[in-house]
């Protein structure tokens, strides 16, 4: 059983992926629920105050580099596109677009971009940590309610 929710924390650190395909492995797996959604939002939240601190001087210092440059250019260009439009949709009210941008379950909308894009935008590491906080127990609530109605990460199985 250790095993099992080693694979769910291991998941929802991984960037796109993140919570949104941790749980519905979990409960794939037959974890329960609560201990599935805990142990995603913990390995979810876990590096986002790295991403916050170190992924923005990492990419600016990568960007230019032969190999890795276009990733790098990539990744900026991503978080600073999302960030842009967060911040043009949402005015004075970034909290909380920030918050539902991670809080949509939709592939590149998690709390990686949403954190690289707080720091693109300059956004204070309390507000950012809380609102992609915020965003992701949003996504686990919403990904545990449709892991119930039987969607699993493999598409959707009869109950």
């Amino acid at each position: 059983m250790l095993q099992e929710y080693l694979i769910v924390f291991l998941i929802s650190m991984v960037p796109l992926i993140e919570l949104r395909g941790a749980i519905p492995v979990g409960v794939g797996m037959g974890l329960p629920l609560w201990s599935t959604y805990i142990v995603s939002i913990v390995g979810n939240m876990l590096p986002v105050p790295v991403i916050f601190f170190f992924a923005r001087k990492v990419l600016e210092w990568g960007a230019d580099k032969p190999v890795i440059g276009k990733l790098f250019m990539f990744c900026l260009e991503k978080g600073h596109k999302g960030g842009e439009k967060l911040k043009a949709t949402a005015g004075r009210g970034l909290f909380v677009a920030l918050l539902l941008f991670v809080g949509i379950p939709l592939p590149g909308t998690g709390a990686w971009t949403g954190t690289l894009a707080a720091s693109l935008l300059d956004m204070d590491f309390k507000s950012s940590v809380l609102a992609c906080m915020g965003g992701v127990l949003l996504a686990g609530c919403i990904m545990g309610a449709l892991s119930l109605l039987g969607v699993t990460a493999f598409g959707i199985v009869a109950a």
